[in-house]
């Protein structure tokens, strides 16, 4: 790939805005629903770049626990909006061979990786903290 990887060369659009003890750090969020994206939300609140993992299609679960919603065409639960703010999000399906080596990549990148599933949930993906340790 000629030039830079949007994913993985990310530049801050406003790299002014970007502050805090964490700015420059990196951060990989499999996690869903509420500890994990309320730890993320506290990393991004203190100036790391968070990337968001999220199911295609359907997102994360939290994203439709409403009222409150918006009132956008999105349907997005305030809750969701509140814990996933300062991130960016995107759709990869882990299942899938190509979105499991997407994941790996970006977690090379990243300083840190924040996962909530079931104990061995990530195992069949090669997402596991075993399989990303040897890439890291």
């Amino acid at each position: 790939m000629d030039g830079p990887d949007p994913i993985f060369d990310v530049v801050p659009m406003n790299e002014k805005t970007v502050t805090g003890p964490l700015a420059g750090m990196r951060v990989l969020d499999l996690s869903r629903v509420l500890a994990g994206p309320w730890a993320s939300q506290i990393l991004g609140d203190l100036g790391a770049t968070v990337f968001k993992i999220e199911q295609p299609g359907a997102g994360d679960d939290a994203r439709h626990w409403g009222p409150p919603s918006l009132d956008d065409g999105t349907n997005d639960a305030a809750y969701f909006l509140c814990c996933n703010r300062n991130k960016k999000s995107l759709a990869i399906d882990l299942a899938k061979p190509q979105g499991a080596e997407l994941v790996r990549r970006l977690a090379a990148s990243c300083d840190i990786v924040l996962e909530n599933f079931r104990v061995g949930g990530l195992e069949k993906y090669g997402l596991d903290y075993k399989s990303l340790f040897t890439i890291v």
